[in-house]
């Protein structure tokens, strides 16, 4: 079956086991891995919405039941090490005052990097996840494009995937709605996986609570601190600034009589400041470490950038810059713009690159 070998990460979930049973029907030989990462969630480890961590031991026991069932070859490989990589730029960036984004570098570093790396050992043409996203042919290549479920599409977590990869990788289930893919599932008697909740956003943080993974880890971030407004005046203290990222209401530990967000968080000082709901809007951001899925355009370029999972996106202006970087302007201002967060910029459904949010400015232009 030349041309036909594929590597299907196979997490123990829903969208990854129909993956399989789609490739399949595709007439691909697939092969079955499980990334063992070390983190050790188990039932009792869920979050009040219901939603659970993976990569779990009882995750590596589901997808190997899966690629039983399908008749799969199967691979569990300890990333262990690779993982701890992580957990430690999770920790860090919340040390130097970021908000972090794991999932983005995990889909980098792990993913779309080891997973295509050991798919090439088995002689794989093609590397597989359950990604609510699309890769589909254009003029000049294959492109990566929004799934077409809008409640699931996970493009803006794989813009780093690195270009040369694309001809290589498939998401089965990016065309599909998540009842579709559940009901694909339940089909192919997965009962196992069918009706399994999803995953948390960051899975090893499966209590939702990221201060107990952040000060285990970096005892360090546990300072006091000041909280204070833009102009210099105390409105109380804080045991961390690892608690706080920006756009931040809630649980602030102040009472001032009106609402107060998240303006900026100081490492140097220990200091977060805070203030109203408009001193969060900016008309744009430099960003740092683009990866482009286009030739780098050397002009500004029209595009829809995001600047967080669940932002809907907004018309703007990137300019690429010298040193890897990029400035954006947006058309309007946008609001609670993070550093350590993601960038992703698209042509309509089309992802065209994207990069880190270093800082926010007044204008870009």
């Amino acid at each position: 079956m030349s041309g036909r070998r594929v590597v299907l990460a196979m997490s123990g979930g829903v969208d990854s086991s129909a993956s399989a049973v789609l490739l399949k029907k595709q007439g691909y030989e697939v092969i079955g891995l499980f990334m063992r990462t070390g983190t050790h969630t188990n039932e009792t480890d869920h979050r009040p919405d219901n939603k659970k961590g993976c990569c779990s031991a009882i995750d590596a026991n589901d997808a190997r039941r899966v690629a039983d069932k399908l008749d799969l070859p199967f691979y569990a490989l300890n990333f262990e090490r690779e993982f701890n990589q992580i957990i430690d730029y999770f920790a860090d960036e919340y040390l130097k005052g970021r908000t972090p984004n794991p999932c983005v570098v995990c889909n980098n570093w792990l993913k779309f990097g080891q997973l295509w790396a050991f798919g090439k050992q088995l002689g794989a043409d093609f590397i597989a996840t359950g990604h609510y996203a699309q890769v589909l042919p254009g003029p000049h290549g294959p492109e990566l494009h929004k799934g077409i479920d809008p409640d699931k599409d996970q493009s803006y977590v794989l813009h780093g995937i690195k270009r040369e990869v694309l001809p290589h990788l498939l998401f089965p289930v990016g065309g599909y709605t998540k009842p579709q893919i559940r009901a694909f599932a339940a089909e192919a008697g997965l009962t196992s996986v069918a009706a399994k909740p999803d995953s948390v956003e960051i899975c090893f943080v499966p209590s939702g609570n990221h201060t107990d993974v952040v000060r285990k880890r970096r005892p360090e971030v546990v300072t006091a601190g000041i909280i204070r407004d833009k102009g210099g005046t105390v409105l109380g203290e804080h045991d961390g600034i690892d608690r706080f990222t920006i756009g931040q209401r809630k649980g602030l530990g102040i009472a001032t009589g009106q609402k107060r967000f998240v303006l900026e968080v100081i490492p140097a000082t220990n200091e977060v400041v805070v203030g109203d709901a408009e001193d969060l809007f900016a008309r744009g951001l430099e960003a740092s470490r683009v990866n482009w899925l286009i030739d780098p355009p050397t002009n500004p370029l029209p595009c829809t950038a995001k600047i967080r999972y669940r932002h809907s996106g907004c018309d703007a202006t990137v300019q690429a810059t010298p040193n890897g970087g990029a400035v954006v302007h947006f058309a309007e201002s946008q609001s609670a713009i993070t550093p350590g967060q993601a960038i992703t910029f698209y042509y309509g459904t089309r992802v065209l690159g994207g990069g880190w949010i270093e800082q926010a400015v007044e204008s870009a232009e």
